[in-house]
């Protein structure tokens, strides 16, 4: 499990889009552009409560069959098993129904309850409910589907690797989400990550300074975005 961040990191994290995360990402090229987040399929239900950054627990679960007789037992299990994730802890849960969402894991006892376990919010393919009052605690639900019924949810399985809006999702990964989806942080960049937000954001300001100013031209447009292009990849091959 990757070393925890120091605290002040991940809140200069938090105070970044994810957009913008993922923009400071590519700078590193450490991956491809088209890899590390998850599909539009997994919806931010509060937007309102900013950015989540965390560290992944993961799990799955199922609803379609009655729970097996120890299936207490097994919660128990995976709350002991959370402490060992660094905090703050994201539950990153798969349902493992075909299709997902038939019963809702998520509510307002288990938001409650893994709040109280270090956790601050949730990440899942199937459904949640009781939206109202999660939002007031401000636990982050970010889900495939919203439902009404619990159905026969219970957990399957936790602390093996997951696969979540089509990202593989591993114990132990940072995450990065707000309303415009999820995204995984690779570990070997995530403390230089600032930077490198920091160096896409002074190119496009640059740009939409002088789109809105009085000397814009579209030949001078073209000779800046070749300047701040040739710089992009500058910074890129250091």
């Amino acid at each position: 499990m990757p070393t925890p961040l120091c605290p002040d990191v991940l809140e200069r994290l938090r105070a970044i889009s994810t957009p913008a995360v993922a923009n400071g990402v590519e700078v590193f090229n450490v991956r491809p552009r088209t890899a590390g987040f998850m599909s539009c399929g997994i919806r931010c239900l509060f937007p309102e409560l900013g950015a989540m950054v965390g560290y992944a627990f993961t799990a799955t679960c199922r609803a379609t069959e009655p729970p097996p007789a120890d299936a207490d037992e097994r919660r128990f299990e995976m709350w002991r098993a959370l402490e060992r994730v660094p905090a703050p802890r994201i539950v990153v849960l798969q349902d493992m129904d075909d299709p997902p969402g038939v019963g809702a894991y998520w509510g307002e006892v288990q938001s409650n309850i893994h709040r109280a376990l270090g956790c601050i919010g949730t990440v899942t393919n199937g459904s949640v409910r009781d939206l109202d009052e999660v939002r007031a605690l401000g636990f982050h639900f970010f889900a495939g589907s919203v439902g009404v019924s619990h159905a026969y949810v219970h957990l399957v399985d936790f602390g093996t690797p997951v696969e979540v809006g089509g990202l593989l999702v591993r114990p132990g990964d940072l995450l990065h989400a707000d309303q415009h989806g999820v995204l995984a942080i690779p570990p070997a960049i995530a403390g230089d990550l600032p930077q490198g937000v920091a160096q896409v954001e002074r190119r496009e300001r640059e740009i939409i300074a002088y789109c809105r100013s009085k000397e814009f031209s579209r030949e001078g447009l073209e000779a800046l975005y070749r300047r701040s292009r040739d710089r992009g990849r500058a910074g890129e091959r250091r």
